[in-house]
């Protein structure tokens, strides 16, 4: 993301705290719009991704046993929970050698002043459309990190 351009970074984790979510958006958090995916999933989980594709996400986890992925529908993409108390807080998708993501605006400190969630139903497409998508609306090059073992 070049320096020259104003960014908001948005702050997070789960519940417990042990995974924390950070992400810089080029953009101000009002004009972020999360989208409530409507998949039986997402919705028990009660998630709304927010991304931008010139933004940057990272999530770290305090141990390695913390960070817990989860795949379901297409299998293609990988939701990633907190193995403690069980809090969505990303989701990602490998595309080559990128990891593609977008981050549950519900983790955000205070949900950090975003819009309303709009509904969204990815289900609708195809697998191929869904990476499609993916590509164009999520952020590229997402780090995921562990503190210690």
């Amino acid at each position: 993301m070049p320096t020259d351009i104003a960014t908001t970074t948005l702050r997070g984790s789960c519940h417990c705290g042990r995974l924390r979510v950070e992400f810089v958006a080029a953009s101000d958090p009002a004009s972020l719009i999360p989208r409530a995916c409507d998949c039986d999933f997402c919705r028990k989980h009660g998630a709304a991704y927010v991304s931008d594709p010139a933004g940057r996400l990272s999530v770290s986890a305090d141990r390695a046993d913390t960070l817990r992925d989860y795949r379901q529908g297409s299998n293609n993409a990988r939701f990633l929970i907190c193995g403690h108390c069980g809090v969505l807080v990303a989701v990602v998708f490998d595309n080559g050698p990128r990891l593609y993501g977008a981050a549950n605006a519900r983790c955000f400190d205070g949900h950090a002043g975003l819009a309303s969630p709009v509904p969204a139903s990815p289900q609708t497409l195809g697998a191929e459309e869904k990476m499609a998508r993916w590509v164009a609306l999520w952020v590229p090059d997402v780090v995921l990190t562990t503190s210690r073992a």
